[in-house]
């Protein structure tokens, strides 16, 4: 009761206006609203731009490495794209602009097994994992794709495969960006194997040679045997 008589005495003895009263009630806003404002333009660097992104010319010096340069040395094994097309019959699947029947390092159980693990990830969702052409993506109205099985099919010499899956055909984008080199042999290779398995009559193998041998194919057979 007697803390209730002192509020009231309290309001009696402020006689400021109204509108005083609430004018020095929202100076504290203000000041909070202009600090939050002042932080908020501190942190904006108007020269710090998408376009204007810190970055070292060439050869320019730098304190930041202990050598002093900007640029760094090349990883060890790093391959400079297009330094291993002197090999055209392993980039290409042909020789001049003929596909070839063979492969260009030997197809081993390994390598096989490769083939079918980049088969079933970037093939079987249109040609099937029995490559037939029934793929998920087809069974909802893909266009669709020609069985690895038929005749004409199973007569395509192993470079031609290696070349549709590099550049594409007709509705199917090409994967040489995104599939690399021995991977697209491995696939083919599997082709060979999978055809095999659906016509048991047939007793060829998948082709392989060494005739042709470039200082490319170690490095290839390595890759693919990892």
């Amino acid at each position: 009761m007697a803390s209730n008589q002192g509020i009231l005495r309290f309001a009696q003895d402020d006689t400021r206006p109204a509108k005083s009263r609430m004018t020095s009630s929202l100076i504290p806003r203000k000041i909070l609203v202009i600090a939050i404002a002042v932080l908020i333009l501190a942190g904006c660097r108007p020269e710090q731009k998408m376009a204007n992104q810190p970055s070292y010319k060439p050869y320019q010096s730098s304190e930041f490495f202990e050598d002093g340069m900007s640029a760094r040395p090349l990883i060890e094994g790093t391959v400079s794209r297009g330094s291993i097309d002197r090999d055209p019959f392993l980039m290409t699947g042909k020789i001049g602009d003929v596909p070839v029947d063979r492969f260009p390092f030997e197809i081993t159980e390994q390598v096989i097994v490769r083939g079918r693990e980049r088969y079933d990830a970037y093939c079987s969702m249109c040609h099937g994992r029995d490559g037939y052409g029934r793929g998920m993506v087809v069974r909802r109205g893909f266009n669709v794709p020609p069985s690895f099985h038929t005749p004409e099919m199973r007569q395509k010499a192993a470079g031609h495969y290696f070349d549709v899956i590099t550049n594409g055909y007709g509705a199917m984008p090409p994967h040489g960006s995104i599939v690399p080199v021995t991977d697209r042999w491995a696939i083919a290779a599997y082709l060979r194997a999978l055809q095999l398995s659906q016509n048991p009559g047939e007793t060829s193998a998948p082709a392989t040679t060494t005739e042709t041998a470039s200082p490319a194919m170690p490095a290839a057979q390595s890759e693919v045997s990892r």
